[in-house]
């Protein structure tokens, strides 16, 4: 009898087999729904509740034996490595966050860029490409969202399709959602290392130099206020986290940010982190509530994940009032750039404060300008780090103190340049003095060529 049932079972696969052949797009589709079906099956059937409070490891058990048994009951056929494959998706959609977790799981990827269900892009060592990751549909994509957002208690929905989040490794999320999204919900994730780059490491990899970073560590030591700035993906974050090491652990730090992704092992750490608006559209609590709060916490230095708006101002004037040390990056192509958001973002605080005495407080309150870009390869370098040296007449005056020379291409596209430093001594060297810090000369007159690609 079971013979019979068995050849009856291996001739249906056969034909199976032959129709997938030709049409491949037909198997993933039945494959899909298959795994659906299963998962509809386990939450029918276990209490996942029920299993929250035992250990991690002792509920993916139960559940993949669940998984398995509900496999015998269907009548495809599958080998062990379907099976095997199946369950570990089902786990995923149940624990983690779906198709999204092998990605996750690959420590090469750098972004994950979700563009429709049907479409995931991947970004690996710069560049982006396209995967075979699917979800179902618009609504398992949605699913994924909620799941990530409500973990840091926030939400995405009509009222409030678009939101920031983060991972519990620290990596930023973005999700936007119809009506805005016009194709389907959208969902980006900057992924974060799990280890975070130390000094020694972006020297390794040729994002800076030992004389450039030998001069940021001197700044820092010495209390100096310095702002990384960059565009989007130039690596402001992982510089200033590297940064944060040389910071001594007897100090008090306070750290805000939209969402929390600073990785600072100080012992003595504050984290601040925004909230959006309830349902309601009220309780939400910006950063420049946030900073104004900070200061009233005796903190020996401030780190501003990112500058972005009206908190500018209170920023500036924290640096300016006694707050030596403070790290903030900020969004600009170029150190003046840098300089010009500045003093609009300071406008969006007070529109009544005259222009010159906005770029008088910034003279004042900043004194190191590092540039981050990502080159065309996909390699991240400091280009630049500028000193503020004051003001002349009623313009802020720059000097570079270390630039990046971009000299061309190799063949297989990657970039060739040099790591040199101008020769100029910075006005605020006696400040590194004063504080027991003394760079060798021959610091500035560093140059480095480089010829094989950074991180």
């Amino acid at each position: 009898m079971n013979t019979g049932r068995n050849a009856v079972l291996e001739s249906d696969w056969e034909q199976r087999l032959l129709h997938h052949a030709a049409n491949p797009a037909a198997l993933k589709t039945e494959y899909q729904e298959l795994k659906f079906a299963l998962h509809r099956k386990l939450l029918e059937r276990i209490n996942l509740d029920a299993l929250a409070g035992i250990d991690n490891d002792h509920i993916r058990a139960e559940v993949r034996e669940a998984v398995l048994a509900m496999m015998q009951e269907e009548p495809t056929p599958l080998t062990a490595a379907e099976k095997q494959q199946i369950s570990d998706e089902v786990l995923h959609e149940v624990f983690g966050l779906g198709p999204l977790e092998p990605l996750l799981a690959d420590p090469g990827v750098s972004d994950i860029l979700v563009n429709s269900h049907r479409q995931v892009y991947v970004e690996r060592k710069g560049i982006l490409e396209l995967t075979n990751v699917r979800f179902h549909d618009d609504g398992h994509l949605l699913r994924i969202i909620d799941k990530i957002v409500s973990q840091v208690g926030r939400r995405v929905d009509e009222s409030n399709p678009m939101v920031d989040a983060r991972l519990s490794d620290g990596s930023r999320v973005n999700a936007i959602i119809p009506p805005l999204a016009v194709d389907g919900p959208l969902l980006s994730i900057r992924r974060f290392a799990t280890d975070r780059l130390m000094p020694d490491d972006l020297v390794a990899k040729g994002s800076v130099t030992r004389g450039m970073m030998m001069l940021l560590e001197g700044a820092v030591r010495a209390r100096l206020n310095l702002i990384v700035s960059g565009g989007t993906g130039a690596g402001k974050t992982t510089l200033l986290n590297a940064l944060s090491a040389f910071i001594s652990p007897k100090e008090r730090i306070v750290t805000i940010e939209d969402a929390a992704e600073l990785q600072l092992k100080q012992p003595h750490l504050a984290r601040l982190e925004t909230r959006p608006p309830n349902l309601e559209g009220q309780g939400a609590v910006r950063q420049r509530q946030l900073l104004i709060n900070s200061l009233r916490m005796r903190p020996d230095r401030i780190i501003v994940g990112e500058v972005r708006g009206e908190e500018a101002l209170d920023m500036l004037q924290a640096m300016n009032t006694g707050h030596d040390g403070s790290l903030t990056t900020v969004h600009a192509n170029t150190p003046r750039d840098a300089v010009s958001r500045l003093e609009v973002m300071v406008t969006l605080a007070n529109a009544n404060m005259h222009l010159t005495a906005i770029r008088q407080q910034i003279a004042s309150a900043v004194h190191l300008l590092v540039q981050c870009s990502r080159l065309s390869d996909g390699t991240r370098r400091v280009t630049s780090i500028t000193e503020i040296t004051g003001m002349e007449t009623d313009i802020v005056t720059l000097q570079d103190i270390f630039v990046f020379e971009k000299r061309g291409l190799t063949p297989e596209g990657r970039v060739l340049g040099r790591f040199c430093a101008t020769g100029i001594l910075p006005k605020f060297n006696e400040k590194l003095v004063t504080a027991g810090v003394r760079l060798p000369l021959d610091v500035f007159d560093e140059v480095v060529e480089i010829g094989e690609p950074a991180c």
